[in-house]
């Protein structure tokens, strides 16, 4: 029996919609396959593939997960004096800073540099009132998705939020560049090491360093002898050391070498704060 006129446009609509059911991802799996299958065909060049990953992640992860630690927030006093304040811009080198009144737990607001720098310049000397100066904090929970952290940053013009725990008291601090890392990859600043200088000495013991350092190098600079059999990078080596991928704040001591993550996203670490430690120091932590 042929198949009359009538027919053929259902087979070929029932055709269609198998084919779309076959070839259109179900769930965010299956759609980064799809995505990474686009990369090794070349269609998306390998920092696109990683851009898209970024995005998608971002939707999935919250605050506390990228967070800058309570313990690593640069705060400033009410009651600081001009002197301090600015002391405080010069050594930093941060645009923002949260604003405590008797503890930490207690910001009353977020002071801007640039606010600083125009009442001096308007008033003609280095004298202000630090409460005129004071814009409003906002704060967030940390269960917040990162996403919905992103278009409220955008919405608002805003570039940094408190986190703040489930008993009110403050946990950490987000930053827009914070949540932009995680989609971009690390966006380095005229403050961040140079590139051309992975390992930058901070003062006497304290030393910034790139997780792609090689480990040749830092053998050869600190008189080291780690393997590199298994890493090739001092980023991959401490994170070794840790047993998991590390998150910001998080420490670990090598041998003479206490190690403090500053900069990480959810794929690697970017930068490390290292100590060299007396012998003393690092006995006792063995």
């Amino acid at each position: 029996m042929s198949e009359g006129p009538q027919s053929r446009p259902k087979i070929q609509s029932w055709s269609q919609r198998l084919s779309k059911l076959f070839l259109e991802p179900q769930d965010q799996e299956q759609l980064v396959e799809l995505i990474r299958s686009a990369s090794e065909r070349h269609i998306l060049d390998a920092e696109a593939l990683s851009i898209v990953e970024g995005a998608l992640s971002v939707a999935q992860m919250q605050a506390r997960e990228i967070m800058i630690p309570r313990s690593q927030v640069v705060m400033v006093s009410r009651d600081a004096s001009p002197e301090a304040i600015l002391k405080l811009i010069t050594e930093t080198a941060h645009s923002r800073f949260p604003v405590v009144d008797d503890d930490r737990d207690d910001v009353i607001g977020i002071l801007l540099a640039k606010d600083v720098l125009s009442m001096v310049v308007s008033a003609g000397k280095f004298e202000f009132d630090l409460r005129e100066l004071l814009r409003p904090a906002v704060f967030i929970p940390e269960s917040k998705r990162l996403n919905v952290l992103l278009s409220e940053f955008r919405v608002r013009r805003n570039h940094m939020a408190i986190v703040v725990d489930e008993y009110g008291g403050v946990a950490g601090m987000v930053t827009i560049e914070n949540v932009l890392e995680q989609i971009v990859g690390e966006i380095e600043d005229e403050h961040d090491i140079d590139i051309d200088a992975p390992i930058l000495q901070r003062d006497e013991s304290t030393y910034a360093i790139k997780a792609l350092t090689e480990l040749e190098e830092f053998n050869d600079r600190f008189g080291a002898d780690w393997s590199d059999d298994g890493f090739d990078t001092v980023g991959g080596y401490v994170t070794n050391q840790f047993g998991h991928l590390p998150e910001r704040g998080e420490m670990v001591t090598i041998g003479h070498f206490a190690f403090t993550v500053i900069r990480s996203d959810n794929r690697r670490l970017h930068l490390l704060e290292m100590k060299v430690l007396a012998d003393s120091d690092s006995a006792s932590d063995s």
